[in-house]
């Protein structure tokens, strides 16, 4: 916004005008048509406008067919009226409307003379230009209290019978003629454009947060020591420990991953959108699908991952001077925000499932579903001690191949049963759950080892960088090793071997540890810890903040003589009795 830059005003994801920067500018220039996005856009770009995106009802979130606004078009006037039917077709979480939007892109059922036409988008003025009081029509407020976010006016919105005009339906897909005629768009998705490119940013925002907490978590580590290694060797830094370096490496390493995988879902992202506006539409379901489980992926990874480095800190971690409880009530609600993860799962299974349908009857697949031939066959895997980035790369496919087929085939089996599509489908959910992660795993590692073989390294630093790539493909074999022994793909010597090299490269990781944090390049302001200093000025840090609390103001405060002295007092009495 104005090329403003307001991280250090505000912490993390959590200021109000996020949504204006992010999805309701965005939703403009995917969904308008081009007077729309020269009129709404520019006013939303100068901010003559501020704006949010309100999708997600009291009653109903992930759920896009359960969504209760209603929008119907008044042909007479040629305006359309939104409504909320019920207490629980209320908006509920957008962030910045309870308090600073002025203007909303309102996600709402179409109705044309009883007719459902789908989800569309709605320009929507909620508060007077001047006063900044709600609309006719309008009620619209703050939620209240947060696990986290305190900067963010998440809100609720509930409109009663609110006209606009019938140009302030975004029509770059969808339109309704002035007479009230209905045009569908060629895809059902391309309605969902905004929510598909904000899952994509999701991926790489989880990488970035992770970094910051293993950024603090390994800085601390190499400061603190704590008891010792040999016999009268005094106390060693606790990052030599190596539990904490498995603690912290593959916190590091998975933080590189998910910042790649979201660069290469990205570029994805801007292919397929390319392809769109040439009228190509055939990747759209491949770009959906991924995204959603990448999404998924990524922020679980990184919520268990930040709390690993929390933990890693000990004590002091639990400190709010430490800084990762911050990033951990900033960025936690990923897991749900913007389509709830199981779900999001789900809808990646589907198009697997169809996939999985498809090879079945040997057909040509999209690109990045190839893999699941791979489950076809007596496959071996070909790692040895060497542990070749492409044999890691293959490995991860067939286990993601092989997810994808027993997900499938116990679908078929729930079938066969005489259960009906709905029940067969619910009584293979975590299977099907199970395919989209491996799925989401399988191009993660992928992005990682393509990233590091691709990008013009100095020697000495492609060496560490396949070292990094290496310990987070061996993570996931060692934490899921029943998956990649189904079969006999991998031998239980060869899971020796993936054992051995992981603690090997936890060793050759040590010396470039603090160096692989510093070039995430995060300052001190943005970190906000006393834990991750640069300088390494930890229990200075630490004891200024401590001084600093709101308890130390006066030196007996004002309850000693109020409550606690009276309340020993009586006591003495007592006692004297």
């Amino acid at each position: 916004m104005f090329g403003t830059d307001f991280r250090p005003i505000f912490p993390g994801n959590s200021y109000p005008f996020r949504l204006h920067d992010s999805m309701f500018r965005q939703t403009i220039q995917k969904q308008g048509r081009l007077e729309q996005r020269e009129k709404w856009g520019t006013l939303a770009e100068n901010c003559s406008i501020i704006g949010t995106y309100a999708q997600t009802e009291l009653g109903h979130g992930s759920f896009l067919r359960g969504l209760e606004t209603t929008a119907e078009y008044d042909v007479r006037t040629r305006e359309f009226i939104l409504n909320s039917p019920s207490i629980t077709a209320s908006k509920f979480w957008p962030g910045g409307l309870g308090k600073t939007a002025n203007h909303c892109v309102v996600m709402a059922r179409l109705k044309m003379s009883g007719r459902d036409c789908g989800m569309q988008s709605f320009i929507v003025p909620i508060r007077d230009m001047e006063t900044h009081n709600p609309l006719p029509g309008v009620t619209v407020g703050d939620i209240g209290p947060k696990f986290g976010y305190a900067a963010m006016d998440n809100g609720f919105l509930s409109l009663n019978k609110v006209r606009v005009p019938r140009e302030n339906m975004l029509m770059r897909y969808s339109q309704v003629l002035e007479d009230g005629t209905f045009i569908f768009p060629k895809n059902d998705r391309l309605v969902y454009g905004s929510m598909t490119l904000i899952r994509t940013s999701i991926v790489g925002s989880c990488g970035r947060a992770l970094a910051k907490a293993a950024t603090i978590a390994t800085r601390y580590s190499a400061v603190r020591r704590q008891s010792e290694i040999a016999s009268k060797g005094g106390e060693v830094q606790v990052i030599d420990f190596q539990t904490q370096q498995h603690k912290l490496f593959t916190q590091i390493a998975s933080a590189y991953a998910l910042m790649n995988a979201g660069k290469f879902a990205a570029n994805l992202y801007n292919q397929v959108s390319a392809k769109i506006e040439d009228g190509q539409l055939e990747d759209l379901p491949v770009l959906h699908a991924l995204t959603a489980a990448l999404k998924a992926f990524s922020s679980w990874e990184m919520a268990s991952g930040i709390e690993q480095c929390r933990m890693a800190c000990g004590g002091h971690g639990y400190l709010l001077a430490s800084g990762i409880p911050q990033i951990y009530e900033d960025m936690v609600p990923a897991c749900t925000y913007e389509g709830e993860n199981t779900v999001m799962c789900l809808q990646t299974a589907r198009f697997l499932n169809k996939c999985q349908e498809a090879t079945n009857r040997g057909e040509k697949l999209p690109p990045l579903a190839h893999f699941l031939q791979a489950a076809k066959g007596n496959r071996k895997s070909g790692l040895s001690s060497s542990m070749d980035l492409t044999q890691l790369v293959a490995a991860y496919e067939f286990r993601a191949a092989t997810a994808s087929a027993e997900a499938n085939s116990r679908l078929k089996a729930q079938r066969a049963e005489g259960r009906s599509e709905a029940d067969a489908w619910n009584n293979s959910t975590q299977l099907l759950v199970q395919a989209a992660l491996a799925f989401s795993h399988a191009f993660t590692v992928r992005a990682f080892v393509e990233s590091v073989q691709n990008a013009n390294f100095h020697p000495n630093v492609k060496s560490v960088m396949t070292q990094l790539a290496t310990l987070y493909a061996l993570t996931g074999i060692l934490r899921y090793c029943g998956d990649f022994t189904k079969g006999g793909y991998m031998s239980d010597s060869q899971i020796r071997l993936v054992q051995d090299r992981f603690f090997d490269l936890l060793t050759a990781l040590r010396p470039n540890a603090v160096a692989l944090v510093d070039a995430f390049d995060f300052p001190d302001q943005v970190l906000g810890s006393a834990l991750g200093r640069w300088d390494g000025n930890v229990y200075e840090a630490i004891m200024e903040t401590a001084r600093k609390s709101t308890l130390n103001k006066s030196q007996v405060h004002p309850a000693f003589y109020k409550y606690q002295k009276p309340f020993m007092d009586s006591f003495k009495a007592q006692a004297k009795l």
